[in-house]
């Protein structure tokens, strides 16, 4: 069973239509990045599966049932972009009350606040608490009841770069654990590493969905190979322009050359024959790559502009 089923959902406000056939699974144990620009239907989608509204047309499944279904519910944790606590409670009450809420075991809440990093601030008020440290409770407060589907939306806000680690490392260890993720995000370098596949919005539209792997075959991007210690860079530059390769140095003796149409190997057996170099760098199109691709494709002027 999946952990959630979107399927040919579009979703109407008015006349105006901001989902359109929208065709999504999450399985257990997975972690999926849903990415897009504003506006691109990653809220709506998280509205849809949170069951805070009802598809116009089209069914969502959320662990084999409605959305709305109370069990659901219970089994779901879900941190928003922008969280909210009442100010004068301390964290250690925030997580409390919210337990009784949800019908949690008291017994997680200190275990959460360590978990997240916020052991040393837990009798602290969270009018105290700094923005990083309000979205570590509001994700503690997520994991509240271990659900079996966590909706993260922008996660990483507020976070420092450890804490932003921190997060990764968490979610890895949930997704062993057979939680099932998602996680939307206008951060993209550092997600990859930690996603199973991911999905692209954009104009209310699915522009691509699957791993890395397969956006990389299918957008066809070129790879990049970095060599560092050649002997005689220039005239490698000059071999490889007129082989009508794209090329160019980065020190007086390291280059790059960009690999396309499948001549990745013809390239790497080039240097390692005949440029004798101390080190090769193989970088292949980051998920940054693929997103600007697949909105440009889209027509997206963000995009375009360099903009996620």
């Amino acid at each position: 069973m999946n952990a959630v089923e979107i399927q040919g959902v579009s979703q109407r406000y008015g006349s105006m239509t901001v989902l359109h056939d929208l065709n999504l699974t999450l399985a257990e144990g997975e972690v999926l990045g849903l990415f897009g620009h504003n506006g691109a239907g990653k809220t709506t989608s998280m509205k849809l599966i949170l069951g805070l509204l009802a598809p116009s047309e089209g069914q969502v499944k959320v662990l084999g049932r409605a959305p709305n279904d109370p069990q659901v519910r219970r089994q779901l944790g879900y941190l928003p972009e922008n969280v909210t606590f009442y100010p004068q409670l301390s964290g250690r009450e925030t997580l409390r009350h919210f337990a009784r809420l949800k019908g949690a075991a008291l017994g997680q809440v200190d275990e959460l606040l360590d978990q997240v990093g916020l052991a040393h601030a837990a009798d602290r008020r969270v009018k105290t608490y700094s923005k990083g440290m309000r979205q570590r409770l509001g994700l503690a407060q997520a994991l509240l009841g271990e659900p079996k589907l966590l909706l993260l939306d922008e996660p990483t806000v507020g976070l420092d770069p450890i804490a932003t680690q921190d997060l990764y490392l968490l979610i890895d260890r949930l997704r062993q654990r057979g939680t099932s993720i998602i996680l939307c995000s206008h951060v993209l370098p550092g997600v990859e590493a930690h996603i199973n596949r991911a999905a692209i919005l954009a104009k209310g539209r699915l522009q691509a969905a699957g791993s890395l792997a397969h956006l990389r075959a299918e957008a066809g991007l070129p790879v990049r190979i970095r060599a560092s210690g050649i002997s005689e860079r220039d005239s490698w530059l000059q071999r490889w322009a007129a082989a009508g390769h794209s090329a160019r140095g980065l020190s007086e003796s390291s280059l790059e050359v960009v690999a396309v149409n499948g001549h990745k190997l013809v390239l790497l057996r080039q240097l390692l024959g005949e440029g004798e170099p101390e080190d090769i760098e193989i970088h292949q199109p980051s998920l940054e790559d693929l997103y600007r691709y697949y909105m440009e494709r889209a027509g997206d002027v963000r995009a375009q502009e360099g903009r996620p």
